[in-house]
């Protein structure tokens, strides 16, 4: 049984007003159970003035400034991703609410908050540990955030040619690839980006990574998984002279000849979830995976 008095940070989706009734509900829930309630700032504002909501909170937070038992993600993948960036290395494990669409990485439906918020409070629940990967850029500084949860993607910028990525793997040179970017892919990840340009789909917690061209010029590129202790370095070629990085889908802007590493990250994101829960149930559910169209 998990302690009555539960610390608890929320992230959410500014853009999803019609959701407001959800959020209220896991509100409701927690301020009847005692607990600690923590609101990002920006989702704050949204939801006690866009939306004109009576929120009841211990306080709101920016950025990474939040010290909590569990994070709540309300929203969809996007939101969930957002909310893994800020929690990093501080092993806060993270649940998320579906507000979305698909929901892969938010995988409890608003209808199940009740239920949800029980099983953590109950302690009938798991903890799943994703692994992160980090990106360097030898010379030139990431603004941002430099670990992702799901993929980072080498990428060309805009209508400019395909650019040329000279590609190794633990300083094994192997290939380069003459194509629209690269994608460099977790587990987590495999479902997202990776899989609409034809990669694997990779069981979490199998160890690995995968290397996934986007629109390869040569027809004998194919998809590559290694090892995820695996130190892999990038360098581009391009016409514009610069590329884009998109780590979990944030863009930032890079100089051609900048040597690019990635390897894995020295921390995991915990995501909570609920008994009984399948991955292999997940795929056919959310992305009817193996489904035969032909059958009614």
């Amino acid at each position: 049984m998990a302690s009555s008095k539960l610390r608890f940070a929320i992230f959410g989706n500014e853009y999803q007003p019609k959701k407001s009734a959800s959020i209220s509900s896991l509100l409701d829930y927690l301020n009847e159970k005692g607990a600690e309630i923590y609101i990002e700032r920006i989702f704050y504002d949204f939801l006690a003035y866009a939306q004109n909501l009576k929120v009841q909170a211990t306080g709101v937070f920016d950025d990474y400034n939040f010290d909590v038992d569990y994070v709540i993600s309300m929203g969809g993948d996007g939101t969930f991703l957002k909310a893994a960036s800020k929690v990093g290395a501080k092993n806060i494990p993270i649940m998320g609410i579906n507000m979305g669409r698909l929901g892969f990485l938010a995988d409890v439906l608003p209808n199940e908050i009740p239920e949800a918020l029980d099983a953590i409070y109950e302690g009938k629940f798991k903890i799943e540990d994703h692994s992160v990967i980090r990106i360097e850029a030898d010379g030139e500084p990431i603004e941002g955030n430099p670990f992702a949860l799901n993929d980072i993607a080498i990428l060309k910028r805009d209508n400019a040619s395909m650019i040329s990525i000279h590609t190794s793997v633990n300083d094994e040179y192997l290939v380069t690839y003459q194509a629209d970017g690269l994608i460099v892919t977790t587990p987590t990840g495999s479902t997202a980006y990776s899989l609409s340009n034809g990669g694997p789909i990779m069981v979490p917690q199998s160890g690995i990574l995968c290397l996934t061209p986007v629109a390869p010029h040569s027809l004998n590129i194919r998809p590559i998984v290694i090892k995820d202790d695996s130190v892999i370095t990038l360098t581009v070629e391009s016409r514009s002279h610069n590329f884009l990085v998109a780590i979990d889908g944030r863009s930032e802007k890079l100089r051609e000849g900048t040597m690019v590493t990635i390897r894995k990250a020295p921390y995991t994101i915990k995501i909570v979830k609920r008994l009984g829960q399948r991955y292999f149930s997940t795929l056919r559910e959310k992305m009817m995976w193996g489904a035969d169209q032909r059958q009614e």
